[in-house]
């Protein structure tokens, strides 16, 4: 089909698509850049009229196969910026593929802020909506879960609104598909909850580790937003806690804030990450410096400037969400699988938290949620660490993010996930000739 379609258009072959960590590639038979919704509807209408499958890409910052396709690419470039904003209500709208960066620095100029957000925003609103993107919280938690309104393109080039109110709303399409994989239609716009632009407190104390995980529960309901990093082969942590105050603002000075987190977190550690995949046996010893390399700080500043921070060292990720219960007994078996076996892990292990949230394949339905993740830079051999800790994690029920490296399948999946079938029935109503289908879907969500 595509030889006979490029020598029909001599056209020539639309270039390969690689995602930002370059682990997963796409060839499409032809792309294209909608800047409306309904340019949008009609370019999956004529796919479907092709036979052709579609698929929605973002910035590329999920570690899967998720947005492959050998059919019709829709990039994000053109789909973009604030629709409406709605002060009474407390919403703004916003074109799916408007970077998360745009919509904060765009919020934060009218005076508004989401209530919390991941640590990075590169990502386009609808991709990180899509495959669950999440910070930390006590109480708030992932983009997501923030979502009060979708539109979204089906696979017949229909357009269609869902939120949990109102007539003619569709809220058993919105109950499934704030966080769809893309399996469900090409999302348009998204409505948030916005709230009044607020302070933040950001503390950051290097920890041991073993004192993080003694007071993990203390530390986690005393905080609005707590994280931390553990350095594996040694016993360092850096932990995070962000919480709300009336100020004054008092930001990070900027060639302080350059300092630490350019030139150490992003410059040092490319450096140090560079030496380590060359060199394995130097890992422990890096970490042992890295971990010691961050000091102490407290800074207050608006959310954006205090929840993110750039991520330039580029990596591959899993993670997987655990009841929060069970966080302390996973971390201490991960230590004790890093210290019992001769693997070298030249990237901190991030620990977070969200509360149990109603969406049907969100990471934290029904049950409250410690998030464990792990790294490894981009071309060091990574598949026995990840097989160990996903061992570890799959031992405590628990539930890979959608957009990061795992090996699970949709029947283990329908086993850890209480609304799966709800989904995948939910799937087979909207998109029955799996225009939105990949392999890796077939994979995750069974066919």
């Amino acid at each position: 089909m595509t030889t006979h379609t490029a020598r029909r258009t001599g056209r020539p072959a639309p270039p390969t698509w690689r995602n930002w960590a370059g682990n997963a590639t796409a060839r499409p038979l032809r792309t294209s850049a909608p800047s409306t919704t309904e340019a949008l509807a009609e370019v999956v209408r004529r796919a479907a009229e092709d036979g052709l499958t579609v698929k929605a890409v973002g910035t590329g910052h999920s570690f899967t196969a998720v947005a492959v396709t050998e059919g019709v690419l829709i990039r994000p470039d053109r789909l973009t910026g604030i629709r409406r904003i709605d002060r009474e209500a407390g919403t703004v709208t916003v074109a799916a593929g408007t970077p998360l960066r745009r919509l904060n620095e765009e919020l934060a100029a009218q005076g508004l802020s989401l209530a919390n957000m991941g640590d990075i925003m590169e990502q386009t609103v609808s991709g990180a909506v899509s495959t669950g993107t999440h910070g930390t919280g006590r109480d708030s938690g992932s983009l997501a879960a923030q979502v009060r309104g979708l539109e979204m393109v089906l696979a017949d080039g229909s357009v269609l609104r869902c939120s949990a109110e109102g007539a003619g709303e569709n809220p058993d399409v919105f109950a499934a598909a704030r966080i769809g994989l893309g399996a469900l239609g090409v999302i348009s716009e998204v409505t948030f909850a916005v709230e009044p632009l607020f302070l933040l407190t950001a503390r950051e104390e290097p920890m041991r580790l073993d004192a993080v995980l003694e007071d993990f529960d203390h530390l986690v309901r005393d905080n609005e937003h707590f994280e931390f990093y553990w350095f594996p082969h040694t016993d360092r942590c850096v932990t995070k806690r962000n919480n709300r105050t009336g100020g004054p603002a008092a930001p990070l000075p900027r060639l302080g804030a350059w300092l630490e987190d350019e030139l150490l977190s992003n410059g040092v550690f490319q450096a140090a990450c560079s030496v380590g995949r060359a060199v394995p046996a130097a890992v422990p010893g890096i970490a042992r410096i890295a971990g010691r390399a961050l000091s102490a700080r407290t800074y207050t500043d608006i959310p954006h400037k205090v929840f993110t921070s750039p991520r330039r060292v580029r990596f591959v990720e899993m993670e997987y969400a655990l009841p929060r219960a069970a966080a302390v007994e996973a971390l201490r078996a991960l230590r004790a699988a890093v210290d019992g076996s001769d693997l070298r892990v030249n990237f901190p292990v991030e620990v977070r938290v969200a509360p149990a949230d109603d969406i049907a394949l969100s990471t934290a339905s029904g049950r409250d949620t410690a998030y464990i993740a792990v790294h490894a830079y981009r071309g060091t051999p990574h598949e026995r660490y990840f097989t160990a800790a996903e061992q570890i994690m799959v031992a405590h029920d628990g539930r890979p993010h959608w957009g990061k490296l795992h090996s699970r399948d949709a029947e283990y999946l329908a086993g850890v996930y209480p609304r799966f079938a709800e989904f995948t029935a939910l799937r087979d109503r909207l998109d029955p000739g799996r225009t939105f289908g990949n392999d890796h879907l077939r994979r995750v969500l069974g066919d």
